[in-house]
């Protein structure tokens, strides 16, 4: 299940460490917009997406905590991606809940529709009748609700109820472990009228006051009454909360492109009951109450069958880290032909002697994080795309200090004095290819799939890409690889071909081969760049976007070669430095 966790905060209160974790709260977000005109005319179609700020208790700031997956085609939309929040009860956590209308991929909330927001605290959640508590929207957008006037008459108008939130808190239990299991349906009803069904399934886990919250949703199966789903992974404690005897609810709907999908049926189990495994007690009736009133012969709407459940200890990134599974990361960086000459001010490589340009912040802003996870901070950095003296040979794959037998920089200022120097000695030459880079670290990473190391490959881009399929090709051969891929696009360039390498919505294929994991995470630096020039923050908004996925990345390639944490080196508990991790091979052309 998709979660937006805090960093734990604590509080004095154990003499000997000086404090205590908070309890962790669940938020769940669902809301529902309301009075659209009634007709034969239908409401307009949202994309919504719900942010969630939160306040500093002195500054009294608003700074954003996390924002929800986004739902399209609905007015009533139930979000699966959760909020982690810690929660104290002698605190005045204020919290505010901004929904959008989606337009775009883009990232920055400017390019979306603000439909509205909801002020609250998180002890007014809690505080709720089965802390659930329900708001109408305020500050609603007036231009959007012109707009769409026809549809939404009352918007604006004072007293009437133009759209609601709902917000509902759960205590987290400690339960660490994570259930992997695998359904099928028989002879699910035929809800297409020129096809079958297109089903898919939810499931729900039951509240203590009888209400359910969404905790999970399979993929859809294209035209079929007989879906095998994919295997899926799921917290126990997102399933039940530790309680094995807790009501699971399952709901299979047949899937329509306008988002009014087609109920079937539905069914319930238990933690309890899925743990007994595949055999006759896990094959369930899809019932249909509607229907079955309608129809004397009625039994039932097709069956679902529980095909394998297993059952592990959920590993943690922090487990990973602490067990030496570390990182070795390989920054790189392009240099397109078409920028000019670094000196000139026109070009993105421009060398202004009081401030970075845009290459050098998003450089520092990634690596600066990353670094705290390589215990020698020792960087193998390569450029691409320049001739390179003494003869004008052009390369795709140079290392940025010159030195072919040993491309590494120390740190973070290594790196930037390489990178300075690199531009002072190349001629910056097209075209401009991704796979040989991809391939260079993939080719380190194929010889480390013990999980003693993991590797995260930077490129710093103008977005122009001539080797498309190459790229492609290479990336699905690294998904299944110890690695990450983190593009930055700079500049003002089109980036529709950064966003077709980056998995979210569509996982990346090459000659009809799909990539084993989305390794790929692609921002635009302009969408994070602040307004009022403080790149201090541009570069701090990057970082936390940029590097969101990496611990998951890291956690899934672990997991699908059924690697475990290794055991605290015992030099951690004597105090002394554990050994490093040996570095790649030397740099070659």
């Amino acid at each position: 299940m998709d979660k937006v966790e805090a960093t734990t905060t604590v509080r004095d209160f154990d003499p000997i460490s000086g404090s205590i974790p908070a309890t962790k709260l669940e938020i769940t977000v669902s809301s529902c917009v309301v009075g659209f005109v009634d007709g034969s005319l239908s409401p307009p179609s949202l994309s919504s997406v719900v942010v969630l700020y939160t306040q500093g208790v002195e500054c009294k700031q608003w700074r954003e905590f996390g924002r929800t997956e986004v739902i399209d085609n609905t007015l009533n939309p139930d979000f699966v991606r959760k909020f982690i929040l810690d929660y104290f009860f002698e605190e005045k956590q204020n919290l505010r809940f901004d929904v959008y209308d989606v337009d775009s991929k883009s990232p920055d909330l400017a390019k979306h529709d603000f439909l509205g927001q909801v002020h609250c605290t998180l002890g007014e959640i809690v505080g709720s009748p089965a802390s659930r508590l329900e708001k109408s929207l305020g500050n609603i957008n007036a231009k959007w609700t012109c707009k769409n006037s026809l549809f939404f008459p009352h918007r604006g108008i004072p007293g009437r109820k133009c759209g609601t939130i709902i917000l509902s808190a759960e205590e987290l239990g400690n339960c660490r472990d994570c259930a992997t299991m695998q359904f099928c349906a028989n002879k699910l009803d035929k809800k297409d009228f020129f096809g079958k069904s297109d089903p898919f399934m939810v499931f729900y886990r039951s509240n203590e006051d009888g209400t359910f919250t969404i905790c999970h949703k399979t993929e859809v199966m294209k035209n079929t009454l007989n879906p095998v789903w994919q295997a899926f992974s799921i917290p126990v404690r997102a399933l039940c909360n530790g309680d094995y005897e807790r009501t699971i609810k399952v709901e299979i709907y047949d899937w329509d492109r306008d988002g009014s999908h087609d109920f079937i049926g539905e069914f319930t189990t238990s933690y309890k009951e899925l743990c007994r495994g595949q055999g006759q007690s896990n094959v369930y009736e899809v019932m249909n109450a509607k229907k079955k009133l309608k129809k004397k012969r009625y039994i039932n709407s097709g069956t679902v069958s529980l095909l394998s459940f297993s059952v592990e200890s959920e590993h943690t990134f922090l487990d990973y880290i602490k067990g030496g599974n570390g990182s070795n990361d390989s920054l790189t960086l392009s240099f397109p032909v078409w920028e000019g000459n670094p000196s000139q001010s026109t070009s993105l490589h421009y060398m202004n002697p009081y401030q970075m340009n845009a290459y050098a912040m998003a450089l520092k802003a990634v690596g600066e994080i990353i670094q705290d996870y390589d215990s020698d901070k020792m960087f193998p950095a390569l450029g691409f795309g320049a001739k390179l003296p003494p003869d004008g040979r052009v390369s795709h794959e140079f290392p940025l200090n010159g030195n072919t037998e040993n491309p590494y920089c120390n740190g973070m200022e290594g790196i930037l004095e390489a990178y300075h120097q690199s531009l002072k000695t190349v001629q910056l030459y097209g075209p401009t290819n991704f796979s040989p880079v991809v391939n260079h670290v993939a080719r380190y990473a194929a010889a480390m799939q013990d999980g003693s190391q993991y590797f995260v490959l930077l490129i710093i881009t103008d977005g122009v890409i001539s080797d498309m399929a190459q790229t492609k090709e290479a990336i699905v051969n690294a998904a299944k690889l110890p690695m990450s891929i983190i593009i930055v696009g700079v500049g003002q360039a089109e980036f529709d071909a950064m966003v077709e390498l980056d998995g979210d919505d569509i996982r990346i294929s090459s000659r009809g081969k799909m990539a084993e994991r989305d390794i790929v995470q692609f921002v635009p630096f302009r969408d994070y760049m602040d307004r009022t020039g403080n790149h201090v923050l541009s570069m701090a908004r990057l970082a936390k976007d940029v590097l969101a996925e990496i611990p998951d990345q890291l956690i899934s390639y672990m997991k699908s070669r059924g690697i475990k944490p290794n055991p605290v080196p015992a030099a951690y508990a004597t105090g002394t430095q554990p050994p490093t991790n040996p570095r790649t091979p030397p740099f070659t052309t």
